[in-house]
């Protein structure tokens, strides 16, 4: 089998160069498919003949949005990643959600019910709720668009490892559970966090991952309440008006944040801080917020869920102030039932 990989992959690249003009190839061509070849290698991608010309054409393609986009970003926190063999739709629809899902509800008019009050405690110069045991490990919601049931769900990991002192080893709910059974929410087409609180609540709590595994993909709900291991009371906005102050507040005071984001550019982000003038705020992904430095300029700590070779061991940076891609937009987080 090895060896008839190796015939296929390397008619693939003689193809390639016929078909590409590589016969003869100029310095930036050279580039490209030496670029290429070292991504597939480091990625393990496989491809047949037909698929290696289709993957190396969006590579290119992408290589040149990447340096256009570093062109513009003084920070240059686009390169090639994982994702540099998906076109901008293939990545859209596989790992974001339609515009039109998340509701931006702390832009608007939150009753001072719903509002969160930060606690009066003195915010730091920095801080990382991973160094207080209460993060989980990063994980990857394949392409699948189930961000919102991943974000509510390690918030309510964070708030159940602080409000139970429990081990951040002991505790990994189900993301699943929520897709299959929100039936307010579109599972892997896209969901909001607010209505995946309700949907816990009414549910009476989360199973672990263990017992009601993440599949990637749409399934029928076969929840067992007798088999729940975490419960929340309520959730609340952790900021109101996309006042960054009030979520940092909250954010040292409470608990890591459930945050919505625009991530329309993150396909590309391979490290750094990313800036407001690198991403909108027309939110169509969610993700959890869980601390903040200021070694690069200040820049919020932000957890992804498309695994750890993506950013910076699964992270990304985010500017502090200027509403960076839309975060302080949508902070929520679920109060733990006693």
């Amino acid at each position: 089998m090895k060896l008839l990989f190796f015939l296929i992959f390397l008619c693939s690249i003689i193809s390639c160069f016929k078909l590409t003009g590589l016969d003869q190839p100029n310095n930036k061509e050279v580039k490209y498919f030496t670029s290429f070849i070292n991504y597939i290698q480091k990625y393990g991608k496989h491809y047949d003949a037909l698929k290696f010309e289709e993957k190396y054409n969006i590579f290119k393609a992408n290589f040149e949005t990447i340096e256009k986009l570093n062109e513009k970003s003084p920070n240059k926190v686009f390169g090639i990643n994982k994702f540099a063999d998906m076109t901008p739709e293939e990545f859209r629809k596989g790992y974001l959600m339609p515009k039109n899902v998340v509701k931006k509800r702390t832009s608007l008019s939150v009753s001072q019910d719903d509002l969160l009050l930060p606690k009066k405690v003195d915010v730091p110069d920095t801080f990382d709720w991973r160094k207080q045991g209460a993060v989980t490990k990063v994980k990857n919601q394949g392409q699948c668009g189930s961000c919102w049931a991943f974000s509510v769900c390690e918030n309510v990991e964070s708030v159940w490892i602080i409000a139970t002192n429990a081990s951040v080893d002991t505790i990994d709910l189900s993301p699943q559970q929520i897709v299959d059974c929100d039936r307010d929410d579109g599972g892997c087409d896209g969901g909001d966090t607010p209505t995946a609180y309700k949907y816990i609540i009414h549910a009476g709590g989360l199973e672990s991952e263990k017992d009601y595994p993440y599949k990637a993909r749409d399934g029928s709900c076969h929840f067992q309440s007798s088999k729940v291991v975490a419960k929340i009371s309520s959730y609340k906005y952790a900021t109101q008006n996309s006042k960054e102050d009030t979520m940092q507040q909250n954010l040292v005071s409470w608990a890591p944040l459930s945050i919505c984001v625009d991530a329309s550019s993150w396909q590309f982000y391979d490290g750094g801080v990313v800036t407001p003038d690198d991403c909108g705020t027309d939110l169509d992904h969610c993700v959890q917020l869980i601390g903040y430095a200021n070694d690069k300029g200040k820049y919020w700590i932000v957890r992804n869920s498309w695994g750890t070779d993506w950013g910076v061991d699964g992270y990304i940076y985010l500017k502090m102030g200027g509403d960076t891609c839309g975060c302080a937009d949508e902070a929520t987080t679920a109060v733990a039932k006693s």
